[in-house]
């Protein structure tokens, strides 16, 4: 698998990635233990960048990447993004504000079970 480096001075990733959004909504009844498949089976593949938001589920999609990722977080590239106001697994509209922003990022990493995000970027643009 082809690798890029994010960045100057970022993290080294395959040039494929895999986004999740759709292993949470949008494409019909969500099957964890698939999804779960499809992610072991990207990363055996040499896939290593994994895209998911706080909005896609709203959260779940964040919490099943990080099941995905217990015991294999040293092999992938974890990407999220803030952005979205949300209230009661809705979406209330755009909230890019600074405190918003580190709510989001503290929350995102208890759903992910993960220490760091190594790409963390805006969602919608205020």
């Amino acid at each position: 698998m082809q690798q890029r480096q994010l960045g100057a001075h970022g993290p080294m990733s395959s040039a494929l990635g895999l986004g999740c959004m759709g292993m949470s909504q949008s494409y019909g009844v969500a099957d964890d233990a698939e999804s779960i498949a499809t992610i072991h089976r990207a990363l055996e593949l040499g896939v290593t960048f994994f895209d998911t938001a706080e909005v896609y589920g709203p959260f779940i999609n964040e919490e099943l990447l990080g099941r995905a990722l217990k015991g294999r977080r040293e092999k992938a590239v974890v990407a999220t993004k803030f952005g979205w106001k949300i209230g009661d697994k809705a979406r209330l509209g755009l909230d890019s504000r600074p405190a918003h922003i580190k709510e989001v990022a503290e929350a995102s990493l208890k759903r992910l079970g993960i220490d760091c995000i190594d790409l963390f970027y805006q969602h919608r643009v205020d």
